[in-house]
């Protein structure tokens, strides 16, 4: 333009950037003042209403609008016709029912079947508005979904009807259902374990003699098996309670807490175990139960407190065994007492004993020494008595008239009775004083029998009894006192002819090989001797019949010095009678002797 030109001026406030531009039409070269005026004006209002504008959100489109908000929709929504022709679906429902150009076969195959799927389930629910499940397939990962459909048909502006179908993802609602389901069954399963577990526990504790408790961690009682409920528990039953019974029950019960106080105390937090005694009541007799109880915690994984098990024992026993060992000691301690007090009195009497032990010796040994001694003297007289008589009875002094000879064979058979009783009083005091020796020689036991038989020949003819004798074959040689041996049958021989009056007298010898022994027997049958006295007629001065009118004479020292000569030869003198059946007297002694 000639002389002039076109101005342009930022609009805007000052320091910002312009709102706008204004384009002035300049004639000359000069800038007119109002188009500085107007700039001031409308620029500040200008740069507010651009700022304002841009603050404010832009309106999109409405059909835009409603798409963005159909995609925010997290269900996939679509839009078909009655037959299931898709018209629209938004990004979700794309996913699932909408294949691209460049799809892969897989997710290709995976739409068209879920379209089919739609289709079909679209059809089984007609026109009205209705909700139903239906199954689809994940096209990206193949996996099977679960959607609650819900169509609602609508006009659409032009006519047609459409269908407007919403699903809903139930796959993790199922899943979830299902886990739920799942975990529910495994929570009764495990509820009917564990009610049966507390079944098998209740009957295991049950059958327990010993009451036992479970306590929570303050102290609450959780559980208790029967014999502990006999103690804690009130007594429900119709009968069974009373005023007495509940106060010994909560007596219990104090006792029992006051007893929990002592682990549950801080002053013993650390401490896992507790045992003390206490003394209960019994609920039902008032009787008092001494128990020994022991309350052990029970800790969790994170060592919390999870509960308390007490365990009592009934020292009911115990006590009474102790008070029954603390009786027996005591008796024991008498009976000791007593026993010692036995035992001095005893030992007291022993030693009267013994003192009177040596007194009776020394008093036997005085009567054996005075019985040897009057025995020597009674026969050195008697043997020259006898030794003169039988000197006048020879004719030594001349012929004597027949009333004297008689007198002088009367003083010749009593002298000799005289002299052997004599001769048997020294026997048996030479044998107690331990005077009399052995003399050991062999000889034969037919020998000596015939010696025998022989010196008691003029006895056996004036008894008009048959005396035989009988020996073993093989009899063996002896080792022995020949003359002990001979005295012993001789007397035995004189006793069974001095008490048999009709029948004979049996004298037999046999060697026996087991023992080692010799046995010489003489068999009467003669008057026999009963059983109570057949250990007496063995005693010194000892016979059946003692009384000074008996019908039988001796002295009764016979049998006993057999028995002691018998001992001494180590062997023994045995007695088998009956009355009216005789008897059988046998000395048995070893074939070798032993020196003593």
């Amino acid at each position: 333009m000639p002389g002039g030109g076109l101005l342009a001026v930022p609009l805007g406030r000052s320091g910002a950037p312009a709102a706008a531009l204004l384009v002035v039409g300049l004639p000359g070269p000069s800038v007119p003042d109002d188009v500085a005026w107007v700039a001031s004006c409308a620029g500040p209002p200008m740069a507010r209403q651009l700022a304002s504008d841009a603050r404010a959100p832009r309106r999109p489109e409405p059909d835009r609008l409603l798409r963005r908000v159909i995609n925010a929709v997290s269900d996939p929504v679509l839009l078909t016709d009655t037959e299931g022709t898709l018209l629209f679906a938004n990004a979700r429902a794309e996913g699932l029912l909408v294949a691209g150009p460049d799809a892969s076969p897989g997710r290709t195959r995976a739409v068209e079947l879920n379209q089919r799927l739609f289709r079909e389930t679209l059809a089984q629910g007609g026109m009205s508005v209705n909700r139903r499940e239906m199954s689809l397939v994940d096209p990206l990962e193949g996996m099977d979904l679960l959607f609650e459909l819900a169509t609602t048909p609508v006009l659409a502006p032009d006519g047609p009807s459409v269908v407007v179908s919403v699903l809903r993802n139930l796959t993790d609602l199922g899943r979830a259902t299902q886990a739920l389901g799942e975990s529910y069954r495994q929570l009764r399963a495990t509820e009917r374990e564990a009610r049966s577990e507390r079944h098998r526990l209740d009957r295991v504790l049950d059958s327990v003699a010993d009451p036992i408790i479970l306590t929570d961690p303050a102290g609450g009682m959780v559980m208790m098996n029967d014999p502990a409920e006999r103690l804690f528990a009130w007594p429900h039953e119709e009968g069974n309670g009373g005023e007495a019974t509940l106060r010994r029950v909560r007596s219990n019960d104090a006792l029992f807490a006051s007893f929990l106080a002592n682990l549950l105390g801080p002053v013993n937090a650390g401490v896992s175990r507790w045992k003390s005694q206490l003394t209960l009541d019994d609920p039902d007799t008032g009787a008092p139960v001494p128990m020994e109880a022991m309350a052990n915690k029970v800790l969790g994984d994170g060592g919390e407190l999870t509960g308390i098990v007490t365990v009592f024992h009934d020292r009911t026993e115990v006590l009474e065994r102790a008070r029954l060992l603390e009786r027996v000691k005591e008796v024991s301690s008498e009976l000791e007492a007593r026993v010692q007090s036995a035992t001095a009195e005893l030992a007291e009497q022993n030693e009267k004993l013994r003192r009177q032990a040596i007194q009776l010796e020394q008093a036997s040994a005085a009567k054996s020494q005075f019985l040897a001694n009057m025995s020597h003297e009674f026969r050195t007289p008697l043997n020259a008595i006898l030794g003169y008589t039988n000197m006048l009875l020879q004719g030594v002094s001349g012929e004597m008239t027949p009333p004297q000879r008689r007198n002088l064979t009367r003083i010749d058979s009593n002298g000799r009775h005289l002299l052997e009783v004599i001769n048997e009083i020294l026997d048996i005091t030479r044998i107690e004083a331990g005077r009399m020796p052995l003399h050991l020689s062999d000889f034969g036991i037919p020998e000596l029998l015939q010696e025998v038989m022989a010196e008691m020949d003029p006895i056996i003819a004036r008894s008009k009894l048959t005396v035989d004798t009988r020996l073993d074959e093989g009899l063996p040689g002896v080792w022995s006192d020949r003359q002990k041996v001979k005295q012993i049958v001789l007397n035995l021989l004189s006793n069974a002819l001095k008490f048999t009056h009709e029948g004979g007298v049996h004298v037999a010898a046999e060697y026996q090989n087991a023992t080692g022994t010799v046995a010489i027997s003489v068999k009467d049958t003669g008057i026999g001797i009963d059983v109570s006295n057949q250990e007496k007629i063995f005693e010194d001065f000892q016979q059946v019949d003692s009384s000074p009118t008996r019908a039988y004479g001796g002295t009764g020292l016979g049998l006993s010095i057999c028995r002691r000569l018998a001992a001494m030869l180590g062997g023994r003198v045995s007695l088998q009678s009956a009355p009216g059946q005789g008897s059988t007297f046998t000395l048995h002694f070893p074939r070798r002797a032993r020196r003593t």
